[in-house]
């Protein structure tokens, strides 16, 4: 998802779906409502990968990203906040934009490597 200029950091960067856990809800059943509500896509989440800090010193800022795999259920692909978002694609890892949030490198670095967790 290439962030718009409407959002507070990145704008302009490629970011995968995320967003806030809800009070009393699973890190796994988050991540599968944020993908559906931002991307109109169900996955099913196999494994995990270690977290991203990720952080913005020029904006102040620290989040913290849990990192999953998941496969492709199904839905086709829409850009469903496009307030946020002006763009959405699926890339090859070896033709990814130049442009991408620490998040997705290090996600890639430690799936590549085989750093991660089956569930």
């Amino acid at each position: 998802m290439k962030r718009s200029g409407n959002v507070r950091n990145n704008s302009g960067w490629w970011a995968k779906p995320g967003g806030k856990i809800e009070y009393g809800e699973t890190a796994i059943k988050m991540v599968k409502r944020e993908i559906k509500e931002e991307t109109n896509i169900n996955i099913e989440v196999w494994g995990q990968l270690p977290h991203t800090d990720h952080i913005i010193k020029k904006e102040g800022q620290h989040w913290v990203a849990i990192n999953f795999i998941a496969n492709y259920k199904k839905g086709a692909l829409k850009n469903k906040e496009p307030h946020k978002c002006e763009e959405i694609r699926w890339f090859s890892l070896n033709k990814l934009p130049k442009k991408i949030e620490q998040t997705i490198k290090e996600s890639i670095k430690n799936y590549v490597t085989g750093k991660y967790i089956k569930l």
